[in-house]
Order: C-alpha cells, then structure tokens, then sequence
C-alpha cells in the first residue's frame, strides 16, 4: 500500500508562518499544492496503483483528482483516512458539495455531514488508525492500493510525519515504511 499526503492548502501555508489556526473551513490546494500533487502523479505512474481510496476533505479529493486522472483509475472515498479533527481545516463539506464537485468519485455511504462534532484524541485517532490497518489486513486487498490520506493520519498509522505531497510505502502486515518513490 502507498500513502500520500495530500498537495499544500491554503491551510498549511499561514499555519506553517504563524502556528496560528487561521480559520479557514476545508480548505482547497495551493498553486504549488496542486504542483505538488502533479508530481506525485507523475511518480506513482509505475508504481502499481490498481485502486484509489481518499479522504473525503477537499484538499485530498483535489490532490486525488491529479493522481486518478494520470492514472486512470475511479477514486473510492474512505473517511476512516481523514485527518485528525483538530484545527478549523477538519470542518469538511457536506457530501452534497463534493459530489457536484467530483461526481464521479465513489461516495458509497458517507453521510451529508461526516465529520466529528468535537476535537479527536490522540488515543481515538489511535484507535481508529489501527482499526484501518486491521481491516486492510483482513481483506488482503492492500497491495496495489494509494491511499490519500493527511498529515495526521499517516503519522497515526505509520509513525512518520511526511510533508506535503509526499508518498510512502507501508507493509500493514510489518508496520515496515519506506519512500515509495
């Protein structure tokens, strides 16, 4: 399975300058954050991609819409990869909006509104997180898979922080991360 980060927000660039929770509700990709997910495509064309699961947050089903059209592959959403619900950036869209957006994308049965009401411990992330990995080893369907996922939740499965548009190779059987390109 190959985890990416989704390309830079709006959100990370004032964060990043002022470590100050700017406001801003789902926020979209960057010029660069959509560079960024160009490149990741244009990476990932050899790496076996057979199937797409993306967080249901805009910035990653932008990210995802550079990576699945490169590829030519349907993209499935998954909110169990979202990020930890933490900052304003994890208020998502309702379902309504990103299905006129992407109405391609598979939603399956993500409710109208799918987000947590309050702030996510450390330890429900956790849970959550493990919860994802043991269900990926059950089906056995992992192989093949790109997850587009988010700063936290790659952290929480992985223990690796990785930056913006940033892929990494992870074995759910070993726990064993590696760069994926």
């Amino acid at each position: 399975m190959i985890l990416v980060r989704h390309g830079q927000s709006h959100f990370n660039v004032h964060f990043a300058k002022t470590r100050i929770d700017p406001g801003i509700v789902d926020p979209g990709l960057t010029e660069e954050g959509e560079r960024q997910a160009r490149a990741a495509a244009e990476s990932l064309a050899e790496q076996g991609i057979r199937r797409i699961i993306a967080s249901p947050y805009w910035r990653t089903l932008h990210t995802a819409e550079f990576i699945a059209g490169h590829l030519g592959l349907p993209v499935t959403i998954d909110p169990r990869v979202r990020e930890r619900y933490f900052f304003t950036c994890d208020i998502g869209s309702h379902r309504s909006d990103l299905t006129k957006r992407w109405p391609d994308y598979g939603f399956g049965d993500l409710p109208e509104r799918w987000w947590p009401e309050a702030e996510e411990t450390e330890d429900a992330l956790a849970l959550r997180c493990a919860d994802f990995k043991r269900s990926m080893v059950d089906q056995g369907d992992w192989d093949g898979l790109l997850i587009v996922s988010h700063w936290g939740f790659i952290r929480g499965l992985t223990g690796e922080a990785v930056g913006n548009g940033v892929a990494l190779r992870f074995d759910p059987h070993e726990d064993a991360v590696s760069p994926a390109y």
